[in-house]
């Protein structure tokens, strides 16, 4: 669709607006308390870049004369920015909100700038021990749920204990996994690894016992084996199912994995949200909260690419 009326306009240089707004509020309203340290004015550079950014996309999009994703999302952006400038003036400006336990965007980007690389490090930490997790629990969950959904025997002895331990939530095993592991490390690969295993055992014996029966007769008349049936036709009709249940199971794995870094691991963004909310450093939980926002994030949005790549051959599928 393209840029028509002066609302198209106006909305499409809203997130502008908004930002600028903020901008004169944090140049014009003085600080609630006298500030003699030195230190550089980190919100006031966000602000600036955060304005070009979207200045950029703003002509971007009205040099192609055609609505966008930045034209979409325009209005949420601006109302982003809004709230950040409402939280501001509740904390740096007025100090309507306990400083201590509501730190200012300045003092959350500060901690941002003067420790990056170790928070990186402790985001690093935690991606590791999501990533060798996951393909425990991906690879066990599918192939347990190929034995449930496709060998009738293996379904009278597995399903049963899948109903039962599935259910229960995969901290509960905190006590069990401190004693039968030798490191806190092993422990928590064991957790989270269990968070993903069930949701992806559920859906992929759902997905492998409703497809289609016509596809395996047609896979017999071509002479296909069992191997071939379950590689060739029941696990590819079985995609979607499985990744609803990668992706439950991630979301059950990013909760985990905050439970888990608490077992005694040295390093982790969970592990240091805690290490800093023991010392008070709120300024540092925050930064580790937003960290986790934003690779968690990411971490979903290139499942869906990877989801909508494998699922580009199957006609009807409804994309969620």
């Amino acid at each position: 669709m393209r840029l028509t009326t002066k609302k198209d306009y106006f909305r499409l240089f809203f997130a502008n607006v908004t930002i600028l707004l903020t901008i004169a509020m944090q140049l014009g309203i003085p600080k609630s308390t006298v500030d003699f340290s030195k230190d550089p004015d980190w919100y006031l550079y966000f602000l600036w870049l955060s304005f070009f950014t979207c200045l950029f996309f703003a002509l971007l999009t009205l040099f192609r004369k055609h609505k966008g994703k930045f034209f979409h999302k325009s209005y949420f952006i601006g109302a982003a920015y809004l709230a950040l400038a409402i939280y501001n003036l509740a904390t740096e400006k007025f100090l309507l909100l306990q400083e201590l336990f509501f730190p200012s965007p300045n003092n959350i980007l500060k901690v941002f700038v003067e420790n990056w690389g170790f928070i990186l490090k402790c985001d690093l930490f935690s991606l590791r021990l999501l990533g060798i997790s996951w393909m425990i629990g991906i690879s066990l969950g599918i192939l347990t749920g190929i034995l449930v959904g496709w060998f009738t025997s293996f379904n009278y002895w597995l399903d049963p204990i899948v109903k039962i331990l599935g259910p229960i939530p995969s901290t509960a095993f905190v006590p069990l996994a401190l004693t039968a592991f030798p490191t806190s490390f092993s422990a928590s690969i064991f957790l989270i690894s269990l968070s993903v295993w069930f949701p992806v055992t559920i859906l992929t014996n759902s997905g492998i016992q409703n497809v289609k029966k016509t596809y395996f007769e047609v896979a017999d008349t071509l002479g296909a084996t069992t191997f071939q049936k379950i590689i060739k036709v029941a696990l590819p009709a079985s995609l979607p199912n499985i990744f609803v249940g990668i992706f439950n199971g991630a979301c059950s794995s990013f909760i985990t994995l905050m439970t888990a870094e608490m077992l005694g691991v040295k390093f982790g963004i969970g592990w240091y949200i805690n290490w800093q909310r023991q010392v008070l450093g709120y300024a540092n939980v925050y930064a580790g909260l937003i960290t986790i926002a934003i690779t968690f994030s990411v971490i979903i949005t290139l499942l869906f690419k990877v989801r909508d790549r494998l699922l580009a051959w199957q006609k009807g599928f409804i994309q969620w």
